[in-house]
């Protein structure tokens, strides 16, 4: 979690701030494997150098980017799920509890996906 701390040092509010800990914080204990890192200034986890799942933070929501592919797999199971996402994105509204379930799966999707993966984005 080193790696995040700089960047959670600049989420201004407290309780943003802290949903974001706590979900970077899962991400790392249940996928141990994973590096996460920070690049283009936003924190990510990475498999064997490939993307497989990043975050960002804005006004209304934790934005979840799992790459389209994860999206369009995942966008009846999101929508049940009661949020909102864009072919790139899903927004975790702040005041929303956080459906880990859901986060585990299209993580692990994007692992197994991107096993043969020798490239950053999928192609």
């Amino acid at each position: 979690m080193e790696v995040f701390a700089e960047f959670l040092e600049h989420i201004g509010n407290p309780q943003h701030r802290d949903r974001t800990e706590e979900v970077l914080a899962w991400v790392s204990k249940k996928f141990p494997n994973l590096e996460p890192a920070i690049k283009w200034n936003q924190p990510m986890f990475t498999d064997h150098g490939t993307y497989i799942i990043g975050f960002s933070v804005a006004k209304h929501h934790l934005a979840v980017a799992p790459e389209e592919a994860g999206i369009n797999h995942f966008s009846d199971k999101i929508v049940q799920a009661g949020y909102d996402h864009t072919k790139g994105l899903v927004r975790l509204p702040w005041d929303s509890p956080v459906d880990f379930s859901l986060l585990d799966k299209m993580i692990e999707f994007n692992i197994l996906d991107k096993a043969d993966c020798s490239t950053f984005w999928r192609k």
